[in-house]
């Protein structure tokens, strides 16, 4: 008998992960719960296409834990505690649960208490960059006391994952102090920018920019960068939020990265009011730019 999986939140990183892992000779089958399932209006679409890629659909979180040997959280940031503890009633004792959200070590741990108290072993993961370039072979960074045995399996499925610590809390420090800095070059270069084009002073901006840092392709990364907060803004809103409750628990102030939340949040909210209509990860920096130009002159 091989491994059942259960992957709760099917969305961009729970499909991935799913559609790579179900090759595996030793998955007996993969689960798959998410909020969408349940929507009037795209829970059928959502369900079926889930099926469609080989998931077996849960009618919810119950009995998705229910099946599971090993389950794996992939939901966004503000969800991880609500998650591990909508889980931990349901979940089969000496089950693995495997937290890839971007949580601060404190939210981690919390998490940890819920599942750990009903038996269940508890992984934190930090995933160390976009997940849809690697898929499955992300870099994956493990913590908790059955860090190391995981890991060893997750590797044998052909994933780039590797125990940091025993201790749980390390692995969540290493993802929130790194994406501080990722998500705030997004939030600066898109501010940099957009404030460069409205002045017509971007052609002179850019060639500092690689004079100083000539190893990065300016023109490109701030194109990748619009994009992907265009997409996903909301998303890594929640996470600087989680980052800045990481700072609060090494006891600073999180000046710096709750601004980085309150841009992120407000590309996203650009986004759902159609800014960027027709505009796509194709585009460059500058069509972006554009946009929210265009819509603060609608502003005034």
């Amino acid at each position: 008998m091989g491994m059942t999986l259960g992957i709760i939140g099917y969305g961009e990183v729970g499909g991935i992960f799913g559609r790579g892992l179900l090759p595996q000779g030793d998955i007996d089958a993969i689960w798959v719960w998410d909020l969408n399932f349940d929507s009037a209006s795209t829970g059928q679409a959502a369900r079926a296409a889930a099926q469609a890629d080989g998931m077996r659909v849960a009618a919810n979180v119950a009995e998705l834990c229910a099946q599971a040997d090993l389950l794996i959280s992939a939901v966004t940031a503000s969800n991880t505690l609500a998650v591990a503890e909508a889980a931990a009633p349901h979940a089969r004792r000496g089950a693995c649960f495997l937290d890839l959200n971007s949580a601060s070590p404190g939210t981690k741990q919390r998490a940890a208490a819920a599942l750990e108290a009903v038996g269940v072993h508890y992984i934190e993961a930090g995933v160390m960059t976009s997940v849809p370039p690697y898929g499955i072979r992300v870099p994956i960074l493990l913590g908790g006391a059955t860090a190391e045995s995981l890991a060893v399996t997750l590797q044998a499925w052909g994933m780039d994952a590797r125990r940091v610590s025993d201790q749980l809390g390390v692995a969540s420090a290493i993802k929130m102090s790194r994406s501080i800095m990722i998500k705030g070059l997004e939030a600066l270069v898109i501010e940099s920018y957009t404030t460069a084009r409205r002045y017509g002073v971007e052609a002179h901006v850019l060639p500092t920019l690689k004079e100083t840092f000539p190893q990065i392709d300016w023109e490109q990364q701030g194109a990748y960068f619009f994009s992907r907060v265009v997409q996903h803004g909301k998303r890594r809103a929640e996470e600087m939020r989680e980052a800045a409750r990481t700072v609060q628990e090494a006891g600073f102030e999180p000046l710096m990265t709750a601004a980085i939340a309150s841009k992120h949040d407000w590309v996203a909210q650009q986004a759902r009011d159609g800014v960027f209509q027709g505009v796509d990860d194709r585009s460059p920096w500058q069509a972006y730019a554009d946009r929210l130009i265009a819509q603060s002159q609608n502003d005034v």
